[in-house]
């Protein structure tokens, strides 16, 4: 159920935090209090005038709007209680309480307790006294040239002194000239510390802290760090100069120790922990704390989280923030420029209309409103800091670049900014220094995070005999103190297959652990063996920790279904060897069985014997190769909804894990009533039972007799598959079967249905030479007999025309892939998107394709040595999705003669203007420059010609009086919205194709 959200604040801080919440599935509208010009009506976001001050109000308001979760961005809500109170009436608020966030509202407390805690600060004294005060600096024997008002001051009340002298005209300036007002009554001087400055933040539950990327602020007004302290002028995340090491010892000795110190003292500390650190010759030493997210450290940090924003806070407040540790991106950059008022931090003018926003759009960028507010239709300037323009690319370098130019995109009089963002960071990232492992792609700081991330759920396997520890070289087991007296060991290892592909796809990772459990587990079932322990292999091109972490953990939940013990495994980072996202599974179990309770019990098999049938969970893992290439050309895909009022997708149908055996069958198998047991993996019905069997015997089984699942009726279907296709390559329902003897049938069936579903299927037999060994009677009959009422509504909708599969290629925004998505969803379409690749990762495209549920692939072309090794990574992916059709939009690469000549007539590109007019860059530009009076827009076949192919649709947009580019290209922008679905319809359909000359073809009656 989505829900509504409060967010408090104004600033950019509260516009990246509305921009991140609203892209939740589990948010239905956040409410931002009092907010700017970028939260008033922006999707899902909108403003709300009600009195965060009057906190009787804000909680009547939160409970008559049903407000589920209230975020607190500024400070000064926080130090006057706004959690207490909200909590207290039951309202979900996030952020620390009035007496936690003393950390920040008491520079005197925070100091006191950073000595309390024994956690590295600068030397300090805290005076209410100016005479005082200034003795101190003047005889420490400490250079003790900083000066702080103790209370709050809005970022901006600290001030470095270049000499003593300077520190103490900045005590009276606090305390006698009441700079900070009240928040100055007392000064805390300390030490001038010398290194460079970081922000390190985390979320914490109280107990566990999640360390965010670090990154750095840019304080003074200036380029090189000169004129006055401010609010921030800009920042970037994360901040190389912070080590994995370094970044570990942070988390330890400065973040947990704090949280850790907090609870303590009975003042438990839940929220968002900023620590202002100084990288010094001493190691890290806090400079203070915030009790939330830095502005505009936050619109540099959340474009990188990768997890659901409201999942976290939600885990946060719950106190469960270890089972939901956010996941970051770890091959993304981001920076943030500061666009401020003329004569910021002084006395500036307001009302200054802003424009240029369209073009930062186009550029892919993230503009977070601060100091803005709507006027007469118009964006104008309200605050001293007025907005910040955030880039996110793969690197810091480019990432500043691309920032800039949105910075100089936007324009309003007097508008300063810094253009040296980072320039610490590229300093340090140029400063030569020999390769790495990590440079080779081998990342062993997030191996070694993955290791610490997974010990607790490796730990929650341990059974008698194992204490499934992590890290050392080998695992230990102990036979004996497990219980066993004449054992013998059973070993299986297996894989998942090409399921995993489905997982990829799907992005879902959590239950593909058990599969691989399972098919290991199940197999050695077939001796009698208990399974004791556990072995994984995980294997990838770039290790994604978040990935990893959720597909042990499934791993490590299986094993505990098992009964075994996760003993250890492997995480190989191999570059090169995988496609990026890709990854491959193995597994390795051993148990042990009593040497007189062994099975198969081949001489004891005998005619007449009834074969018991248990139930599968679905496909299992067998058989998907076979599944990916009927469902290629059946006119589903992998996000189609089959599940009725369930919404079930197809792929999380087929993602169902196999079922685990073990410790449902174990005491029938021990029981000795059972002859043989069989695992239905790969080779289905027909291959695996005679593998228990003696070679005089085989089974006829009814197909009758069981329940088959749905998905096989349809794989049957949609793929055309013999009787003996199925009954060779799936398990058509039955996991496993016994076989037992005729006299027990009843009472064994009776004690498996206590835990599984079962039936009786058929009967042993002894057979001719030339006999199958395995029977199965009215198998098709029996699938057949399904209605599929589970995929009758999908089918119904999506097979009313075969829709043409269209891949979509984007390098920034997205905005036509908007329009696209949202014409191909309608019932009339007779196209679906079914794969979104970009060249770039991190880009809004590429969420929006994400929010729609398109798969999405980054090919970045940067990793290619040639256009056409580039082109041809891109036509594997397209064959790999069966693509029929392909859309360029916003595509910034030209594409090789050989692509375009494979794809001749199924490319589609836009251009903005009428061409064969106005071909190449700057078409607007030149249209201005020509004086002609239309122009508008082209949607063509791609040929080997730059905007040379052949034209499929135009729709004309006059040029007005007084046009710019910029006015120009948004009226344009809207008519390439409707255009480009438009020539889509007409290419799908087949009413308009390509000729063999090179010339558009008609298919009127299709048109009609």
């Amino acid at each position: 159920m989505a829900n509504q959200v409060l967010v408090i604040g104004s600033g950019g801080r509260e516009h990246a935090l509305a921009w991140k919440l609203a892209q939740s599935a589990h948010v239905k509208q956040v409410l931002v209090a009092p907010g700017n010009a970028g939260t008033a009506n922006n999707g899902k976001i909108s403003n709300s005038d009600i009195s965060i001050s009057n906190h009787a109000t804000l909680i009547q308001f939160c409970k008559d709007n049903e407000i589920k979760l209230v975020v607190v961005g500024p400070e000064v809500p926080l130090a006057s209680g706004i959690v207490d109170d909200l909590a207290g009436a039951g309202v979900r608020c996030f952020g620390p309480t009035a007496k936690a966030a003393q950390l920040e509202s008491s520079k005197s407390f925070s100091k006191a307790f950073l000595d309390r805690h024994g956690i590295p600060t600068a030397r300090w004294k805290a005076f209410t006294n100016p005479k005082e005060a200034c003795s101190f600096i003047t005889s420490a024997d400490f250079p003790a040239l900083v000066v702080k008002a103790s209370g709050l001051a809005a970022g901006k009340g600290v001030i470095v002194a270049t000499n003593k002298e300077g520190a103490c005209k900045a005590v009276n300036e606090i305390m006698q000239d009441k700079t900070f007002g009240a928040a100055g009554e007392t000064v805390v001087v300390e030490e001038l510390l010398v290194g460079e400055e970081v922000s390190c933040l985390c979320f914490t539950d109280g107990v566990t802290v999640a360390p965010m990327p670090p990154a750095q602020d840019h304080k003074r007004l200036m380029d090189g760090d000169q004129g006055p302290n401010t609010g921030g002028m800009g920042a970037y995340c994360p901040a190389p100069q912070i080590s994995k090491d370094l970044f570990l010892k942070i988390r330890d000795t400065i973040l947990q120790k704090t949280v850790d110190g907090m609870k303590e003292e009975g003042v438990p500390y839940i929220g968002v922990l900023y620590a202002g650190l100084m990288l010094t010759s001493d190691g890290p030493k806090v400079l203070e704390f915030n009790c939330r997210f830095g502005d505009p450290e936050c619109q540099v940090i959340l474009p990188l989280l990768k997890s659901d924003l409201y999942e976290v806070i939600e885990a946060t407040i719950s106190g469960k923030l270890s089972s939901s540790m956010p996941v970051w991106s770890e091959d993304s950059a981001a920076v943030t420029v500061v666009m401020a008022s003329e004569g910021y931090p002084g006395s500036y003018a307001k009302g200054l209309e802003i424009t240029g926003f369209s073009k930062a759009k186009e550029l892919g960028l993230e503009v977070f409103h601060a100091g803005t507010a709507g006027k007469d239709g118009k964006i104008v300037t309200s605050g001293g800091r007025v907005l910040t323009v955030t880039a996110i690319k793969k690197d810091l370098m480019s990432a500043l670049e691309e920032a800039n130019k949105g910075v100089a995109a936007i324009q309003f009089e007097g508008a300063i900014y810094r253009k040296d963002i980072g320039y610490r960071a590229i300093a340090f990232l140029k400063h030569s220094r020999g390769l790495t492992y990590k440079n080779s792609g081998v990342d062993i700081a997030a191996g070694n995070s993955l290791v610490q991330n997974i010990k607790p759920f490796a730990a929650a396997t341990s059974r008698p005999g194992c204490n499934a520890e992590l890290g050392g070289f080998a695992g230990l087991f102990d036979l004996k103190a497990a219980g066993y007296k004449d054992p013998i060991l059973v070993s299986g290892t297996d894989g998942v297959g090409t399921k995993l592909k489905i997982a990829q796809v799907c992005k879902k990772h959590d239950t593909i652990g058990q599969d691989l459990v399972a098919m290991c587990v199940n197999d050695i079932l077939a001796q009698g063996a208990e399974p004791l322990f556990f072995l994984d292999y995980f294997a990838c091109g770039k290790l994604d920790v978040g990935v990893a972490q959720a597909v042990i953990a499934g791993i490590a939940e299986a094993c505990k279904k098992a009964g075994c013990a996760l003993l250890g495994g492997e995480t190989a980072e191999m570059p090169g060897m995988y496609m990026p996202g890709e990854y491959d599974l193995a597994g390795f179990a051993v148990g042990a069985v009593e040497r007189g309770q062994m099975l198969p019990q081949l001489e004891k098999v005998a005619d007449g014997d009834v074969v018991i049938g248990i139930a599968s969970s679905g496909v299992h893992s067998n058989g998907f190769s076979l599944v990916r290439k009927i469902v290629e050309k059946s006119s589903l895909d992998f996000t189609s909804s089959v599940g009725g009022s369930a919404d079930l997708t197809l792929g999380e149908l087929l993602l169902t894990p196999t079922k685990i055996y073990s410790k449902s069958l174990l005491p029938v198998l021990r029981s000795g009533h059972v002859k043989a047991y069989a695992h239905i993996t790969g080779g289905g019905l027909l291959e695996n039972i005679p593998r228990v069997l003696p070679e005089p015997y085989g089974v006829v089984l009814d197909a009758h007799s069981w329940q088959i699942p749905e998905i096989f009726s349809w794989l049957q279907k949609e793929g055309n598959l013999s009787e003996e296709e199925m009954a060779r390559t799936f398990n058509c329902g039955i996991g496993a079967i016994l076989v037992v003897e005729e006299e027990l049938a009843q009472q064994v069936l009776k004690d498996v249905q206590r835990h599984e579903e079962a039936w009786l299927i058929g009967k042993v037999f002894s057979r001719c030479t030339e006999s199958a060994r395995v029977e199965v009677n009215n198998l098709l009959r029996a699938l057949q007999s399904h209605k599929l009422q589970f995929f009758h509504n999908c089918i119904q909708d999506k097979t009313q025309t075969s829709k043409v599969k269209v891949a979509v290629l984007i390098s920034g925004t997205g905005t036509n892939l908007e329009a696209l998505i949202t014409s191909t969803k309608k019932s009339t379409s007779y196209a679906r998107i079914v794969l979104v690749i970009s060249n770039k990762s991190g880009v809004e495209g590429l969420r929006r394709a994400e929010r729609a549920g398109i798969p999405t692939k980054v090919i970045d072309h940067k990793l290619y040595g040639s256009r056409i090794e580039f082109d041809n990574a891109v036509d594997k992916v397209l064959e790999e999705f069966s693509v029929e059709l392909i859309c360029l939009a916003g595509f910034m690469r030209i594409l090789s003669g050989p692509f375009v000549k494979k794809w001749d007539g199924k490319i589609l590109n836009i251009h903005p203007s009428l061409l064969p007019s106005f071909k190449g860059a700057n078409a607007h530009k030149l249209v201005l420059q020509a004086g002609v009076r239309v122009t508008g827009c082209t949607v063509h076949f791609v040929a080997e010609e730059v905007d040379a192919g052949a034209i499929v649709f135009q729709e004309a947009v006059p040029v007005k009086v007084g046009d710019t580019e910029e006015t120009l290209s948004e009226r344009v922008k809207e008519a390439e919205h409707r255009a480009f679905p438009a020539a889509l319809q007409l290419v799908a359909s087949k009413a308009v194709c390509l000729g063999e000359n090179g010339k558009i073809c008609w298919n009127l009656e299709q048109r009609n």
